[in-house]
């Protein structure tokens, strides 16, 4: 099969729960044999933004459409900077290594980093602190929400947490935007949670 076929979402998947489950079963092939993170997070992105454009009945590509999917990822997985600009803003330097920077996505352009040091900040920065996904209905009654893109109307976003030698360690988020408010929801959030399940399993962090 063509890789671009794994965002296929055949006509006998009715329900979301159907659909992530599909979804899934995909992105778990589409990883197979690849355990670098930017590679297998860069498809994940993919796959689930346009296999959620190709599920018309609850997504689609009209006003019930997620426009953007993606990762934010804390600045230790990076690469560190060989060569920097000496008259870099300091500031500017302390905010990429204490916060999560922009890892791959799907969907317009968005803020290069999240604060969650020393006090967090939006959806993305209160599921990394917190380690637990947060589901937000309408993201204008969201304390904080960062507005990335105005059309936005709900968010939900899952932690990556690794589990290693006993410890908890959340190496990043995924979030999803809607442009409908209420655009996700139970369904929504356990079906994202075991792809995030998967993706930390499938990866070398």
């Amino acid at each position: 099969m063509p890789h671009a076929d794994t965002s296929l979402v055949p006509d006998s998947i009715k329900t979301k729960s159907e659909f992530w489950t599909h979804v899934h079963d995909q992105l778990e092939i589409l990883m197979g044999g690849q355990r670098h993170w930017v590679s297998n997070l860069s498809n994940a992105a993919s796959l689930i933004y346009n296999s959620l454009q190709a599920f018309p009945s609850n997504f689609g590509d009209g006003e019930r459409s997620v426009n953007w999917c993606g990762f934010y990822l804390i600045s230790s997985l990076f690469p560190q900077p060989r060569f920097t600009d000496a008259s870099m803003d300091p500031e500017s330097q302390t905010r990429a290594s204490t916060n999560m920077l922009l890892g791959p996505f799907s969907g317009r352009p968005a803020c290069q980093w999240i604060e969650v040091s020393p006090r967090p900040r939006g959806v993305c920065g209160d599921a990394f602190v917190k380690r637990s996904t947060v589901l937000v209905l309408d993201v204008l009654t969201y304390p904080g929400h960062i507005a990335c893109d105005g059309d936005t109307k709900s968010e939900i976003v899952c932690p990556l947490i690794l589990r290693k030698g006993g410890e908890d360690i959340v190496v990043g988020v995924l979030d999803l935007d809607c442009l409908a408010i209420g655009g996700f929801d139970a369904d929504d959030q356990v079906g994202l949670e075991r792809i995030a399940a998967l993706i930390i399993r499938s990866c070398d962090w």
